[in-house]
């Protein structure tokens, strides 16, 4: 058995054997024809499984290696972003050099999404898609397990407990990305914090950092990142699908001091990260962290400057911040009115009040953070930028 072997994506070799255990997966059939065809699943499931198990078997025969698979995938992931989407920009691609391995190192708003996205811009780059880090906790099901390491997801253990072993799987997660950008050549997609901002405020948890460096602790932390071309990667969503949700969640913490997650919560954000409407999307390219740091604490600032900088404001954003009870006044954050043309103003203006109304009362304060929190961190990195330059 390898060193990285219980956590690191599936090869090439291993794809077809893969592809066929997942084909043959009732629990992922199901899921498939729900997804496909959800008024007629439950009556019909037990004739419609087999006609889609036999419609995917024939699209992917002769898959035998994971480019090809991407390239089959694409077809579904653009249909996808068509439908959930008003359309995906993105800047700082053009910096990206071929044969240049990066670790691109993103702000986090949705499980699934965010690491696609990014897949997406690199991918009509035409450039290789990079490795991603998936939570073990949303791999409860095994075809859940092969879906995303057949996608180039290498797992990170989060629900361990004991010190000891949250030690150890933190070494072997910094060996194999280390191991996957020196010597394999691969990039490497994480986020910036464990879990989803579900606040909008986009923070970097220095102890993700601390773990690039574990692995590598006889050399100089900021020599460590500066060999591994750690790329600062934000993505903005005009409209989370799971924004009321979030607020949910928010609210009940606020009021009760914990949350607990109902059975099957996990995949039904996934399902509506993935197919529920975003509005306009846009993802940003920093350049590559070349300043040497010496600590966590150092980049961690770096960092954020950059994924906040280049968040991507829409109407919506601005519309929350005007009515955000916690706005900073000196930051001197113009109106919508000021910043869009009317006709895209009177549509995000419909969009906001719709979900306004669907949000009960007590919890509007929290839809209101998430999409207001974004404006206060720009506007404030743009003041410190005025009184540095």
């Amino acid at each position: 058995m390898g060193e990285f072997d219980a956590i690191r994506p599936y090869d090439d070799a291993e794809v077809p054997a893969v592809l066929a255990r997942l084909l043959s997966d009732p629990a992922f059939l199901d899921i498939l024809t729900h997804y496909r065809f959800p008024r007629a699943a439950s009556l019909f499931g037990w004739l419609l499984k087999p006609l889609i198990a036999r419609k995917l078997r024939q699209q992917f025969a002769g898959v035998s290696c994971v480019s090809t698979l991407q390239d089959k995938v694409e077809y579904y992931v653009d249909r996808t972003i068509d439908k959930a989407t008003d359309g995906v920009t993105y800047t700082g691609v053009e910096q990206l050099k071929s044969g240049t391995p990066y670790l691109f190192f993103a702000n986090h708003r949705d499980i699934v999404m965010d690491p696609a996205f990014v897949n997406y811009a690199v991918y009509h780059a035409g450039l290789p898609t990079p490795r991603i880090a998936i939570g073990d906790n949303l791999l409860q099901k095994p075809f859940v397990s092969d879906m995303m390491r057949l996608n180039k997801s290498f797992i990170v253990h989060r629900s361990l407990t004991g010190r000891r072993e949250k030690l150890a799987a933190y070494q072997q997660l910094s060996a194999y990305i280390n191991h996957s950008i020196r010597e394999d050549g691969a990039s490497i997609w994480i986020a910036q914090a464990e879990g989803r901002a579900k606040d909008g405020d986009d923070r970097t948890e220095s102890a993700i950092l601390k773990m690039f460096h574990m692995s590598r602790k006889d050399e100089p932390f900021g020599a460590v990142i500066q060999s591994l071309n750690l790329i600062p990667v934000t993505i903005s969503y005009e409209y989370d699908p799971c924004d009321l949700a979030k607020a949910r969640e928010l609210y009940i913490r606020a009021t009760t001091g914990s949350y607990t997650k109902a059975p099957g919560e996990d995949d039904k954000s996934i399902a509506l990260g993935i197919t529920g409407y975003k509005g306009r999307v846009h993802i940003h390219f920093a350049p590559p962290v070349t300043t040497y740091h010496d600590d966590t604490k150092q980049l961690a600032q770096a960092i954020d400057q950059q994924i906040l900088a280049g968040y991507r404001l829409f109407p919506v954003h601005y519309l929350a911040y005007a009515m955000w009870a916690d706005k900073d006044d000196s930051l001197q954050v113009p109106s919508a009115e000021q910043v869009f043309p009317r006709d895209e103003l009177d549509k995000a203006k419909a969009q906001w009040q719709s979900r306004l109304d669907a949000c009960p009362a007590e919890q509007r304060p929290y839809l209101v953070l998430q999409y207001a929190t974004p404006v206060r961190n720009q506007y404030q990195v743009k003041r410190q930028s005025d009184v540095l330059g």
